[in-house]
């Protein structure tokens, strides 16, 4: 058990120095090929952090743990928003976002938890037809992404003034690269050394699936705790809501396509609910001035306490 917590702390400084380098790096590619900060949130960032979630679900569902992998897909989209931006927002004491961000990338997470619980409550499994809408509304959104960075561009010209910009260099895509290498390989040992200390400590089953999506979300993280630190907000909400709307509609998308996923009572009747409160509770908060506080981020991380504590409960 020491050596599995000495490998857990050891995975745990990697990806924080992975996070750094990549995050770093990201940003100075992203915006001197004029991508606006906001963008890279929900596209680069949010899906290169959501691969772990992505393969746990799809291994778990492919291997006949559908229940994992619903979980695992579920409950990281819950701690992301609890969670992760609750830290973050504790530790850098204040997150800002904008308006029009929130309108297209809140609503769209919340629309995600929707139509999951509704397909969930109704069928209560995933089916290809599911899979179809998930995959189709996430064109969708890409789309919707693209036309936003274009009337940005138009208004504003480049997002970087000409004199602030750096050149893309081999040396920066190299380390973009290194620091998601860092990302994926620290986060596989952190899932390896959660799931040895779940089996000693014997933690129920049923919470396999959630106490996964601590390990898979070790990427987002860290990702928005160094963007909030460093001050970039909307790239730490953008990971966030980027990152919930990629486990959804393509992290089940994606492997409903393959199986009919059955879903647990549980997950039907509590952990989809928990999501869709929890992100309107994110933009509850944020609806007055934008803004999240670190009352705001007691608040989130309140929340998944309270989340936790019904489903151990629930479970006995």
């Amino acid at each position: 058990m020491i050596e599995i917590i000495a490998v857990l702390i050891i995975s745990l400084l990697l990806v924080i120095k992975s996070a750094d380098i990549f995050v770093d790096n990201l940003v100075e590619i992203g915006l001197a090929l004029g991508i606006s900060e906001i963008i890279l949130g929900v596209t680069a960032s949010a899906v290169g952090t959501s691969l772990p979630e992505f393969g746990s679900a799809m291994i778990a569902i492919l291997t006949g743990n559908p229940e994992m992998g619903i979980s695992v897909a579920i409950g990281a989209s819950i701690w992301n928003i609890a969670g992760i931006l609750g830290i973050s927002t504790i530790f850098a004491g204040l997150i800002v976002a904008k308006k029009d961000d929130i309108k297209r990338d809140g609503v769209m997470a919340l629309l995600t938890a929707l139509v999951l619980i509704v397909f969930m409550l109704l069928l209560g499994e995933l089916t290809f037809l599911l899979g179809i809408i998930l995959i189709i509304m996430y064109l969708a959104y890409f789309w919707i992404l693209i036309r936003a960075q274009k009337k940005d561009r138009a208004i504003n010209g480049m997002s970087v003034p000409h004199e602030h910009k750096k050149p893309i260099t081999k040396k920066k895509i190299i380390y973009v690269l290194i620091g998601l290498a860092g990302l994926a390989v620290g986060c596989r040992i952190i899932v390896y050394s959660t799931v040895e200390l779940a089996e000693i400590l014997n933690i129920p089953a049923a919470l396999a699936g959630i106490l996964l999506a601590f390990g898979t979300t070790a990427p987002e993280f860290f990702t928005v705790l160094t963007s909030a630190r460093k001050g970039l907000s909307r790239l730490a909400v953008g990971t966030v809501l980027g990152s919930n709307i990629f486990n959804i509609l393509i992290g089940l998308g994606i492997p409903a396509l393959f199986i009919a996923i059955p879903v647990e009572t549980i997950t039907s009747n509590l952990d989809g609910p928990a999501l869709v409160l929890i992100s309107i509770l994110l933009l509850l908060l944020l609806k007055k001035d934008m803004k999240l506080t670190r009352i705001s981020g007691i608040i989130l991380l309140a929340s998944y306490v309270v989340y936790i504590g019904v489903r151990l409960f629930v479970n006995g």
